[in-house]
């Protein structure tokens, strides 16, 4: 057995029987009422089918998701003034700040393991992260696999976007590295 087969034997051991309570709240954010209220925290008011898209969700799901929201006061549905035969759903006060209880709560948690594994173990997993979800970017499942072109061109736009974020940064953020290859964070 080649080693790509012994890293997705172990991977996939690892995702399957690894999970802790912390991943299972992770993953648990990326669905539901949490990815609701995260969704409309950083794009604004939407219309339900929007949302619906972005939870890869039916429409009758996202309908009692909202219902369940609006009773906890954390969303409002309007109809917009523009088409009246569409709703808006905007965040309300209370809904705002929990989704930044839900963000932070978590963030505060990766920062706790970052802080056991150290700068140096922390930038390497940084990194090899980046270089992974690049080369997940452009590889498929039952398609052909991508040619180098395709694979340094990936890199290439990973890279200039690294680049923007780094110029846009103007929280005066000290001590930001950037990985050989370009993979800055």
């Amino acid at each position: 057995m080649g080693f790509e087969q012994e890293a997705m034997q172990a991977m996939r051991e690892e995702m399957h029987n690894g999970r802790s309570t912390m991943w299972r709240q992770v993953e648990g954010a990326s669905k539901g009422e949490p990815f609701v209220l995260r969704q409309l925290l950083r794009h604004g008011t939407q219309t339900p089918s929007r949302l619906a898209q972005a939870l890869h969700a039916s429409s009758g799901r996202v309908s009692a998701l909202l219902g369940a929201l609006e009773k906890k006061g954390y969303v409002t549905r309007q109809i917009n003034e523009n088409d009246r035969r569409n709703i808006l759903v905007s965040l309300t006060d209370a809904g705002a700040a929990q989704a930044r209880h839900d963000r932070d709560d978590i963030d505060s948690a990766v920062r706790w393991i970052f802080s056991q594994m150290g700068e140096r173990r922390t930038r390497e997993y940084v990194g090899l992260t980046q270089e992974f979800m690049t080369y997940m970017s452009v590889c498929r499942p039952g398609e052909p696999r991508p040619d180098p072109k395709v694979i340094e061109q990936a890199f290439a736009e990973r890279a200039v976007r690294a680049e923007a974020k780094e110029s846009d940064a103007s929280d005066g953020e000290v001590g930001r590295g950037s990985k050989p290859g370009g993979a800055s964070w």
